[in-house]
């Protein structure tokens, strides 16, 4: 139990450190679905090679359709003016790509529901090491050139290494796991202040995934989707009983159009 619980548990908390600088910069940029839309090409770049390939080159596939969602997400947040709509015609332009092309597999439905959210209990550890060397190396990146570059360099910085980032993380968890892993910590982080969001999103999504591993765990429910259930259980209940510290709430006036 504690070999399979602790490898899981390992991948969560790698995950969780990129994706909580990732998350919280997407809610800050106002394009919450950017994530769902960059993954669901690195999904379709999967479904590819696994039709076409024999699942041969899907990593390297993957990543160049999320590099290409990302470089057109980075076009749009500054040409688009209803960025929103964009982003989710892209995620929509996947799912249905990824729905075409595993029509065509004998076992199609099993494959797209790993490609949704899969079961990270049984990731190799030779899986979880490359992962958080490839994380380490991003975060340093991210660090060294984040303050030196501006304008439109700064979005394919943030853009490219987040396809990156998403790329390598839908392979091992899926696109509902990484959304979730991405936006409900940042989410309830946000809500309680400004000041070390980014550790406090780390810490709040570990505790969510300890509580969803060992539920998953217990009662033989399917991982990736207990994990992206209790995350935006949390993210619910936080809207309910935290006290929104950010001056983010927004109060519609009946008839303003919003």
């Amino acid at each position: 139990m504690m070999d399979i619980l602790g490898t899981a548990f390992l991948l969560s908390v790698e995950l969780l450190g990129i994706h909580s600088y990732f998350g919280i910069e997407i809610i800050r940029r106002g394009i919450i679905f950017t994530d769902l839309a960059v993954g669901q090409m690195a999904a379709l770049g999967a479904a590819l090679s696994l039709i076409f390939l024999d699942g041969n080159y899907m990593y390297v596939i993957s990543l160049f359709f999320a590099l290409f969602g990302g470089f057109l997400n980075s076009i749009a947040v500054r040409k688009v003016k209803h960025v929103e709509a964009f982003i989710g015609l892209m995620y929509a332009f996947g799912v249905s790509g990824v729905f075409i092309l595993l029509s065509k597999s004998a076992h199609g439905t099993e494959e797209f529901q790993k490609l949704l959210a899969a079961d990270i209990l049984f990731t190799p550890m030779s899986e979880i090491i490359k992962t958080a060397v490839l994380y380490s190396g991003l975060g340093i990146f991210i660090y060294i050139l984040n303050n030196r570059v501006q304008g439109i360099l700064k979005d394919i910085l943030f853009f490219t290494t987040f396809a990156i980032t998403i790329t390598s993380s839908v392979r091992l968890a899926g696109v509902f796991v990484v959304f979730a892993l991405l936006i409900a910590p940042a989410f309830v982080a946000l809500r309680s202040g400004t000041k070390g969001v980014v550790i406090r999103s780390w810490i709040i999504g570990i505790v969510i995934n300890i509580i969803a591993l060992g539920v998953s765990y217990r009662h033989d429910f399917p991982t990736g989707y207990t994990i992206v259930f209790f995350h935006a259980l949390a993210a619910m209940l936080s809207t309910l009983f935290i006290k929104d510290r950010n001056g983010t709430q927004r109060k519609i006036e009946p008839g303003n159009g919003q």
